[in-house]
């Protein structure tokens, strides 16, 4: 694995070198000399964050409104109003 780094003036020249550099590993952004962003293929991005699906996604997967759920009631005791004064 290498890492790249990229001023964001050389990334907005060449964006395509970026993507093929981030094949072999990750690229670092610079802004003003510091580390800004890091460009990385969504198959290591996947890795890293354990390829685990968002909320928005979960509830969209087909199928989900097939699936029962019945959250229970939450009791009476646990409400009072607010004090705002």
């Amino acid at each position: 694995m290498s890492i790249t780094t990229l001023s964001s003036r050389e990334f907005n020249r060449d964006a395509s070198r970026a993507k093929k550099a981030a094949r072999n590993g990750p690229v670092f952004i610079t802004d003003r000399g510091r580390a800004s962003h890091v460009l990385l293929t969504i198959e290591e991005y996947q890795r890293i964050t354990g390829n685990q699906a968002s909320l928005v996604e979960a509830l969209a997967m087909p199928g989900i409104a097939d699936i029962e759920f019945e959250p229970p009631r939450l009791s009476d005791d646990l409400y009072r109003p607010a004090d705002l004064s």
